[in-house]
């Protein structure tokens, strides 16, 4: 994840078949999000739009690269 992204956590997604998503845009606040998520469904009525906050830990290594 770039640092960007982890700078913008809260994303809209479109969910498509197989479990699968595409993020659609990201931000910073979850009110951000809600609202360009409203005009999103004005401009789009029949997709479906999901808002969710992607947070990707990345496993610390360093303690078992020394070893």
């Amino acid at each position: 994840m770039t640092y960007k992204n982890q700078l913008h956590p809260w994303c809209i997604i479109q969910p498509l078949a197989n479990l699968k998503r595409k993020i659609v845009a990201r931000f910073r606040r979850r009110s951000d999000a809600e609202a360009h998520l409203q005009a999103m469904r004005r401009l789009v009525p029949g997709a479906t739009y999901l808002i969710v906050f992607d947070v990707q830990i990345e496993p610390q290594n360093s303690m078992l690269e020394q070893k």
